[in-house]
């Protein structure tokens, strides 16, 4: 079963792709993401690989007949990719020269541009999920992209009140945002002529980092190749000082904001971001979602943002004496 049945509630889609628990159990010492699986080339430096067990598709199947007045279904119509970050098994995203980011960011770019072809796909959404708590199976270094036949409601909300804002001041809202965290100062971690990392005034997790461009830019597409770069360097520095923090690979989930495709135009008031969700909130304590978040999306941080700001600012200052 794979399709899309409508939460009235809400007012949102929920993927329902019950085909996924289908998935094989790989073999310990078997790969289709390493060079001699027959599943990859046998050479390469990033790579597009088709999800094997997507949860969208561009060929979906029927909905189940199940459907009422009220309980709406749709066919679950969209696109879900992999990107191989590296031939390298074991290799991780900090670990990665810039000049290899960069051929990443290149690759995230092109496919950007090749999935929003599709006058069907509204979002194009590309994300990581780093570390066996937030539930990775396979540790090859990689990344995902969706392609959604709607917008998500975590957009929606964001472009709601980024059009909300601009109404009001004429201001684009992350821009306004990332303003007050460089006047501020205290919560900002990492800086380069383009980007920006901070740990947000309202961020709901401990160590939450954003990563905000300096200029209002709408997605990867619109960027020049300085900022590539940039993205690429602070990209790696962000994911380094999170390992630095307490000396091993620190889980994540890596979420790429851009401005939707065959939509309404968000030029004015949209930004490029970067969001990251690390689920522990010291060396050995995970952050759990639990009923306030889950149940109300009542969110709770139980550390105090500043606090936490310096510590990933040490954390940073001890990844960059490691890269020297």
């Amino acid at each position: 079963m794979a399709e899309l049945r409508w939460h009235p509630l809400i007012q949102d889609w929920v993927m329902i792709a019950s085909h996924r628990q289908n998935r094989p159990q790989m073999p310990k010492d078997w790969c289709p993401f390493c060079p001699g699986s027959g599943k990859v080339p046998d050479t390469y430096e990033v790579y597009e690989y088709d999800n094997d067990f997507p949860a969208l598709s561009q060929n979906p199947p029927e909905p189940d007949d199940v459907a009422t007045e009220l309980y709406k279904t749709r066919p679950a119509y969209g696109k879900c990719e992999v990107v191989l970050y590296s031939p390298n098994h074991t290799i991780t995203l900090p670990e990665l020269p810039v000049e290899h980011i960069e051929k990443l960011v290149d690759l995230w770019t092109q496919r950007f541009v090749e999935i929003s072809k599709d006058e069907k796909i509204k979002y194009v959404f590309i994300f990581e999920n780093r570390g066996a708590v937030v539930g990775v199976t396979m540790p090859h270094p990689h990344g995902q992209i969706y392609g959604y036949s709607i917008i998500p409601k975590k957009i929606e909300l964001e472009l709601n009140s980024s059009k909300e804002h601009f109404q009001k001041t004429g201001h684009c809202l992350i821009c306004d945002m990332l303003q007050e965290e460089l006047d501020f100062g205290k919560r900002v971690i990492i800086e380069n002529e383009d980007f920006a990392t901070v740990l947000p005034f309202f961020t709901e997790y401990p160590y939450g980092m954003y990563i905000i461009s300096k200029n209002h830019r709408q997605n990867l597409a619109e960027m020049n190749e300085r900022e590539k770069k940039n993205l690429a360097s602070i990209l790696k520095e962000t994911t380094g000082t999170f390992d630095a923090l307490f000396d091993y690979p620190f889980p994540y989930m890596m979420c790429m904001h851009q401005s939707p495709v065959n939509s309404e135009d968000t030029s004015e008031y949209y930004h490029f971001h970067i969001e990251f969700f690390p689920p522990m909130r010291s060396a050995d304590k995970q952050k759990f979602n639990a009923s306030s978040e889950t149940g109300v999306w009542a969110h709770c941080n139980p550390t105090a943002p500043e606090e936490k700001a310096e510590e990933l600012r040490e954390a940073y200052q001890r990844y960059l004496k490691k890269q020297q």
